[in-house]
């Protein structure tokens, strides 16, 4: 199989629940970056252009024939893009979503949009084209608030606002008028339902709550994109709203994977935000260790092998913390377990509860 996007953190993740199920696959690499191929866990690598150039789908094809790749999966969002719009021309299997629940889903505002007529209940959002839109912005949602890229993954252009010119010089600064959105701050948990379908079919699905970001010190808002700790958890009202949400992006039925972020209101309503489509979350590996490896199910189904799973929903059983820093390999650990790391007694739940990491900070 061919993956690409194989250094970045999502793909080393999958590399890894690939090599845990035991399955005899080769992995050919592929990114445009060189710098991140020393971190690639591929058996091969190759050096690709990146998905808006030219001749990406010249290299990538040249390279699925020299390796004799039979699927391939991307993980990051331009290339889920290019390939899912150019599936035909393709020389490898695809297993993704349709085009136009990709082209919605990498946009915030046409999910937003999408949800909306579903009547899913979401932080008030309205789209910045013009200086007139961010100051209805300040007139209709409570500041603080959230403004933010359209289209990005890791909180692109993301930044919290009180004030109109401290929110006209960010955009200004990341040219993002037509391009950024004003969102509500919601102050709830987050959580997140990644989820395989095929031809409709809902496969297995699972919940994630994000207790913190990693090296939330060091940005301005306290996120970074990066998960510094997570647990696996199964709420009913986040599985309902979730599917929801998926049904209403996509119009076709529902097929390859859908991964729904979504934060809480103050009456903890979860509200989607995203959904990362065609792609895992960068821990997907933590569910692997658990007892979900949806990696090694989407090569199933990619050869039309659909596993059958005696608990569709929420599988995993037992509460397990998958917990990130720079330089190591994730810890996987239960709270017994976290609580044994350290030999003097500590308050685990007290440090497990939800990190509130985003700042509301002062202008002044």
């Amino acid at each position: 199989m061919a993956l690409t996007g194989t250094g970045g953190a999502a793909s080393i993740g999958f590399t890894r629940s690939i090599r845990d199920s035991g399955k005899k696959i080769r992995v050919v690499g592929t990114d445009a970056n060189l710098i991140n191929l020393p971190f690639s866990e591929a058996d091969v690598n190759y050096i690709i252009p990146r998905a808006n150039e030219p001749d990406y789908l010249e290299k990538l094809n040249g390279i699925i024939d020299a390796e004799g790749a039979e699927f391939i999966h991307a993980q990051p969002d331009p290339e889920v893009n290019f390939i899912s719009k150019n599936r035909d021309k393709i020389k490898a299997k695809t297993l993704l979503p349709s085009h136009d629940a990709v082209e919605i889903c990498q946009n915030k505002f046409k999910s937003y949009e999408a949800w909306s007529k579903a009547g899913i209940v979401l932080p008030k959002t309205i789209f910045i084209n013009s200086e007139d839109d961010l100051k209805k912005a300040f007139t209709e949602i409570q500041t603080p608030f959230w403004i933010r890229a359209v289209k990005g993954a890791g909180g692109r252009g993301s930044f919290i606002v009180k004030e109109y010119e401290q929110a006209k010089v960010w955009i200004d600064h990341w040219k993002g008028w037509g391009n950024f959105v004003a969102s509500e701050l919601l102050p709830g948990r987050l959580l997140t339902w990644q989820s395989l379908w095929y031809e409709g079919e809902l496969v297995c699905a699972q919940g994630r709550e994000r207790l913190s970001w990693g090296l939330a010190q060091t940005a301005i808002t306290g996120v970074t994109g990066m998960t510094g700790v997570a647990r696996n958890v199964s709420i009913p009202e986040l599985d309902e709203i979730s599917e929801k949400a998926i049904h209403a992006a996509e119009k076709q039925k529902p097929h390859g994977i859908y991964g729904v972020d979504l934060k809480c209101n103050t009456d903890g309503v979860p509200c989607p935000t995203e959904i990362n489509i065609g792609r895992f979350f960068t821990t997907i590996h933590f569910f692997t260790k658990a007892g979900l490896n949806m990696p090694s199910m989407l090569l199933d189904l990619a050869e039309g092998n659909v596993p059958s799973l005696p608990k569709k929903l929420n599988p995993i059983e037992g509460e397990f913390f998958w917990i990130r820093t720079v330089d190591a390999k994730p810890a996987f650990l239960t709270r017994e377990q976290l609580r044994q790391t350290s030999k003097n007694d500590v308050d685990v739940d007290k440090i497990l509860q939800p990190d509130s990491s985003v700042k509301y900070f002062s202008s002044t």
